[in-house]
C-alpha cells in the first residue's frame, strides 16, 4: 500500500540530462522511427524514469505486483540535440479500484538553462494488482 503522505509529493531529481544526436538516434532506432531530427513524445521516458523510481523507491509499494496502466504525454515544445533537461516528478493521485492500487506520477522536464521554460511533461499510471 503506497504511503498517503506521499501524495503531492514532488522529488526533484539533482542531475540534468544533455540530449545528443546519438542519443535521439538510438531511441529513434529502436522504435523504429525515421526521423531522428527531433526527439519522439515517448523519448522523455529516457529521462523521466529513474526520477520516477527513485520518488517511489520507498514508497511501499509491492513492486512484484506493479503493471504499467497507462501513458500519456504533453508536449510543450520539441526536444532536440543540444537540450539539457532536468526533471521533476510528483505523485498525483493514488486510488483504490476493486481491490487494486492505482498511482498516478506526473513528471515534468525543464530546461536546465532556464527552469521557466517547461519542455514535456508526461503521466504515468501504475497499477499494483491485488
Amino acid at each position: 500500500m503506497l504511503n498517503p503522505d506521499l501524495v503531492g509529493r514532488t522529488f526533484v531529481g539533482a542531475n540534468s540530462f544533455t540530449v545528443t544526436e546519438e542519443s535521439i538516434s538510438e531511441f529513434c532506432l529502436a522504435i523504429g522511427e525515421p526521423n531522428i531530427s527531433v526527439a519522439p513524445p515517448t523519448f522523455t521516458i529516457k529521462v523521466t524514469l529513474a526520477e520516477s523510481e527513485s520518488l517511489l523507491k520507498n514508497s511501499g509499494l509491492d513492486w512484484t505486483r506493479v503493471v504499467h496502466g497507462d501513458q500519456r504525454f504533453h508536449i510543450h515544445r520539441p526536444i532536440v540535440a543540444g537540450d539539457q533537461l532536468t526533471c521533476s516528478s510528483t505523485i498525483e493521485n493514488a486510488r483504490a479500484v476493486a481491490g487494486n492500487e492505482i498511482v498516478t506520477v506526473r513528471s515534468d522536464l525543464h530546461n536546465s538553462e532556464n527552469a521557466n521554460e517547461l519542455i514535456a511533461s508526461s503521466w504515468s499510471t501504475l497499477v499494483v494488482r491485488a
